[in-house]
């Protein structure tokens, strides 16, 4: 951390804890902090917590928006208002790309149906027992490659996930089978979906039962229920598709592969301050 930056941390705590200690604390001399007071601030505070800001987002792929940042600061030990950081990621260039929507598509040759028992009701108070899962498709020049994935909505994390070059029932097998290899199962487990013909064949019927996990199903058209598995696809679009346009499929495999690193080790939830693998060490 820059001596400046320490100055500001410095600054802003005078009135809780003794100058002196804090230097010590900071490894900084109070003749270097009383020259820094002297200095004109306004500008050159600005200027270093523009380039704190700038150094989050190189870190984290320019995917924070204002709220993220302020966590990140504080974990860096610096503590800024909010509406401060938000003016000067506008003035500096260093907003995060605005998300979309996904638009919902419903698949149709239906053959097993299971009731809405997640009911929009995204808390779980423990890891394993609500997932949600769904597929997406990410298009290349190349071709297109799917994603399944399964997210546990006790941390957001991801638990597992699958890609291929085919939407097939296949891939979301395989991404329960990861998924199951990878956690602790029990009868207790919800797993939602929607109504796409992967979630309602022989196959994904059979697995589950297997497995001893309760099927759960959003209602016709209505994507909502599945909300949870949207968000992520839609956060990973935002922040990792559209920004860097893989040409080929191995290039967005890659991509999705990194990604999904840093949004379960990396990436800060503003609703905890934590990671979703930080969450999850907790309950652990």
């Amino acid at each position: 951390m820059k001596p400046e930056i320490k100055y500001i941390a410095i600054q802003q705590n005078a009135g809780k804890y003794p100058v002196k200690q804090m230097c010590k604390f900071f490894e900084v001399s109070r003749s270097g902090y009383y020259a820094f007071l002297k200095r004109p601030r306004v500008n050159y505070v600005e200027e270093a917590l523009a380039q704190q800001i700038s150094q989050c987002q190189r870190e984290t792929g320019c995917t924070y928006g204002y709220r993220r940042i302020c966590i990140w600061l504080e974990r860096h030990g610096l503590r800024v208002n909010h509406k401060a950081v938000l003016r000067i990621m506008n003035k500096y260039g260093l907003l995060a790309q605005i998300r979309r929507r996904r638009k919902y598509q419903q698949m149709s040759d239906q053959l097993h149906r299971y009731p809405n028992l997640l009911n929009r009701d995204f808390n779980s108070e423990k890891p394993n027992e609500k997932w949600v899962t769904d597929i997406s498709y990410i298009k290349t020049p190349q071709g297109t490659l799917y994603l399944s994935m399964i997210r546990d909505l006790f941390d957001e994390s991801i638990v597992a996930y699958q890609m291929g070059t085919e939407q097939s029932v296949n891939i979301v097998l395989n991404t329960i089978r990861a998924a199951k290899e990878k956690e602790v199962v029990t009868g207790e487990l919800q797993l939602h979906s929607d109504q796409g013909f992967q979630y309602t064949s022989h196959a994904y019927f059979n697995l589950t039962q297997k497995y001893g996990i309760t099927p759960s199903m959003s209602r016709r058209g209505n994507c909502y229920d599945n909300a949870m598995a949207e968000n992520f696809f839609s956060i990973l679009k935002t922040e990792c598709i559209r920004r860097y346009k893989p040409k080929t499929i191995n290039e967005a495999r890659i991509l999705i592969e990194n990604y999904i690193h840093f949004y379960n080790h990396e990436r800060i939830q503003i609703k905890t301050k934590l990671t979703p693998l930080e969450k999850r060490r907790q309950f652990t």
